[in-house]
């Protein structure tokens, strides 16, 4: 596992205190997206849900996708959902930009789907950034302990 690839030690330090499943899933789903788009930026956050958000920029409004874990499931969040074209209705939520699935086994996101959902929202992300060149991204911990 590459030093990018480890989870940051103030994210592990409230991802430990969850049921070992959970932490499982989380960092099979957190593999699938950074083996995805490899140069993504890492925000880890600890507010409602532990959270680690992926963006094509060091900005929040340039995510693509999240992972909010919550007590007992953690979902793939998708921050401009409602621009992805979902034909198998996978997506679920009512907001005005916001969709998500809800993860609990691997079939629900290791799918050419879920793959296809996540490639537009890099695209849409990157489109919005107006980033010209890829940046390579590093992991950024928002998190106070």
């Amino acid at each position: 596992m590459s030093p990018k690839q480890e989870i940051h030690p103030d994210f592990l330090h409230y991802l430990k205190h969850k049921d070992e499943e959970l932490i499982q899933l989380y960092t099979d789903v957190r593999t699938f997206i950074l083996d995805l788009y490899p140069d993504s930026y890492e925000l880890l956050y600890h507010t409602h849900a532990l959270t680690s958000l992926y963006t094509v920029t060091k900005k929040m409004g340039d995510a693509f996708c999240m992972i909010p874990i919550y007590t007992n499931h953690l979902n793939l969040g998708f921050n401009k959902g409602t621009l992805l074209d979902d034909p198998h209705q996978l997506l679920q939520g009512t907001g005005k930009w916001m969709r998500h699935i809800p993860i609990t086994t691997r079939t629900d996101y290791d799918t050419d789907e879920v793959r296809t959902l996540l490639e537009q929202a890099i695209q849409i992300s990157i489109k919005d950034a107006n980033l010209k060149t890829p940046l390579q991204g590093t992991i950024i911990s928002k998190i106070k302990r």
